[in-house]
């Protein structure tokens, strides 16, 4: 596994962010896998090119599995200001960061793939509906990527691609480091947030349940059903029986039907 991100020990690059893709390589090595960190700014295509050039190089021109799940817009979106109000330096610097850089990096991603004729091309995403995220530049960058996995879809079928899938996934209320720490609590006592958290604290999910999604349905044979389409890391759960770490199996999409559609 290539573990991409700008943020290395000793040279991070979002304020206030302790966290490293060196981190997350020792994180994977402790599992049993192979990690391999790889600092790469993917607003910038001479990074992203070369990325791949080096696991064309050093896979033998294998990729089986890209998730995209570029993001950094945490201090770019404007919760709660209109449209007309809205910064537009930083709306254009949130689609660069959270739209464009996943176009670079299917782009020089995907032909390894398409050598070989499969893969799968994850697309995270937030939630697995249409309805508007509160926030213009916010929507616009959660509803692209689905859109994104969709297109992709329907350019494999047109060039006969079967072995080819691109999914959009998505967490639910995600137990991030960054959420954990807006409560001041970690994940070892995440409950002791729940008085000063809002109510919907309490079904929020790690980031390896959503992790368990993706192993799942990478390794499923009838994968390509969920090409083109959202699926939520609850729908995932019960289609392939698994829980999140602590063995619950929290489910965002029925808390977010009763919230806004008023029925389960």
């Amino acid at each position: 596994m290539y573990v991409t991100g700008r943020s290395r020990r000793g040279r991070l690059a979002t304020p206030g962010r302790p966290e490293t893709i060196d981190e997350t390589a020792q994180i994977i090595r402790r599992a049993g896998g192979r990690a391999i960190p790889v600092r790469v700014d993917h607003t910038d295509e001479s990074q992203v090119r070369r990325l791949f050039q080096r696991v064309r190089r050093e896979q033998s021109g294998r990729l089986d599995i890209l998730v995209n799940d570029i993001w950094g817009g945490e201090e770019l979106t404007e919760w709660g200001t209109p449209p007309w109000k809205m910064s537009w330096p930083m709306g254009r610097a949130l689609l660069e960061r959270a739209v464009f850089t996943h176009l670079v990096t299917a782009r020089y991603g995907l032909p390894l793939m398409v050598a070989r004729r499969r893969g799968v091309l994850f697309e995270v995403t937030d939630g697995d509906h249409s309805y508007y995220r509160g926030s213009l530049y916010y929507d616009l960058v959660k509803t692209s990527v689905i859109r994104i996995a969709l297109a992709l879809h329907e350019e494999f079928d047109e060039a006969r691609l079967r072995g080819m899938s691109a999914i959009a996934v998505t967490p639910g209320f995600l137990r991030s480091e960054f959420m954990l720490d807006q409560f001041g609590v970690s994940e070892e006592n995440w409950r002791d947030g729940l008085a000063r958290a809002p109510p919907h604290f309490r079904f929020s999910e790690t980031p390896y349940f959503l992790a368990r999604g993706v192993v799942a349905l990478a390794g499923d044979p009838g994968r390509r059903r969920f090409s083109g389409k959202a699926v939520g890391s609850w729908t995932l759960a019960r289609r392939f029986g698994f829980t999140d770490r602590d063995g619950s199996r929290p489910d965002w999409g029925r808390v977010f039907r009763r919230e806004n559609l008023g029925r389960d």
